[in-house]
């Protein structure tokens, strides 16, 4: 397979691809969409207590006909309902018709109640208890980690993040960090650039590199999120691009390729920033001037 397996700090292995259930709703859709992408190659499933379908998940893991050992699943305690960890992982594995995940994610820092160390001892029972094979974190960022692992018994295996190349700069202290204490970058909406901001700086290199390959501008992107090391987490209900996403694993690109498609990300990012930063002002002046307007109709004089 051209998407190789990655190890983990915890001796276990992860497949560098997987199928994420986040945006697929509830009902016979998610059924569906699991067991179509169980069927085009993804033995790896990402869900979670927040996305409200690890039934219909597990229902596709049974349906499937595929043994336990043959897939890698992943889901997140995401504080639904007010559930703590102990309680959430049991509804979890209930849910998805399994006696473990094999990967078990704190989905944000803000969930770490009261704590990130607390929170982090529950996650450590979890794999103490044989609930899940490896755990880890998501959306952390440097100082997160650093608290973490001043304190854990148990390192974190993985650590999801939103990862394109519109935000790498943003990002890359965390790969950077992660990468010194032994912990694998996942990566979500690897395909943002694409689907959600396209007319940006990066279609060029993109469509170029396309050309060069015979593949897409999606492939493209999936093949440098591949280079930077990281476990892809993607989605689709078409057939034809599960297929493609799949095929992108053949991409081999080189590094000027990789650093072609970092310098346009960084100018995209740079000109985000910059209109962030304008709609910001752009705010505040708007504010100022409905207090001003409110001053004046009240005669309250300003200076």
């Amino acid at each position: 397979m051209p998407w190789e397996s990655i190890k983990l700090n915890s001796g276990y292995t992860i497949p560098s691809i997987g199928f994420g259930t986040w945006t697929l709703g509830n009902g016979q859709g998610p059924v569906d969409q699991v067991e179509q992408a169980l069927e085009n190659g993804y033995n790896h499933i990402d869900t979670a207590q927040a996305y409200r379908n690890e039934g219909e998940t597990g229902i596709a893991l049974k349906e499937s006909g595929l043994s336990r050992s043959d897939i890698f699943v992943t889901t997140k305690f995401s504080g639904t309902n007010g559930l703590d960890i102990p309680t959430s992982i049991k509804n979890s594995v209930n849910s998805l018709g399994v006696a473990y995940v094999d990967l078990y994610l704190v989905h944000s820092p803000r969930l770490a109640v009261p704590d990130i160390p607390t929170c982090w001892a529950q996650m450590e029972k979890v794999k103490a208890d044989g609930l899940a094979k490896s755990i880890g974190i998501s959306n952390f960022g440097v100082k997160d980690m650093e608290i973490l692992l001043a304190s854990a018994k148990v390192p974190p295996a993985v650590n999801q993040i939103l990862l394109h190349p519109y935000v790498y700069q943003q990002q890359k202290p965390i790969l950077e960090y992660a990468a010194k204490n032994g912990i694998v970058i996942e990566a979500y909406s690897a395909l943002i650039p694409i689907t959600k901001s396209p007319g940006g700086p990066l279609d060029k290199p993109l469509s170029d590199l396309a050309a060069k390959f015979g593949a897409t501008p999606e492939q493209v992107l999936l093949a440098w999120t591949k280079a930077k090391g990281a476990v892809v987490v993607t989605t689709s209900s078409k057939k034809t691009r599960l297929q493609g996403y799949i095929a992108a694993g053949d991409i081999d690109l080189s590094s000027e390729d990789i650093a072609a498609i970092d310098a346009a990300g960084a100018k995209g990012e740079k000109k985000a920033n910059a209109n962030t930063m304008v709609k910001r002002v752009a705010i505040g002046a708007i504010a100022c001037a409905a207090v001003f307007s409110a001053c004046n109709f009240f005669g309250i004089r300003m200076m």
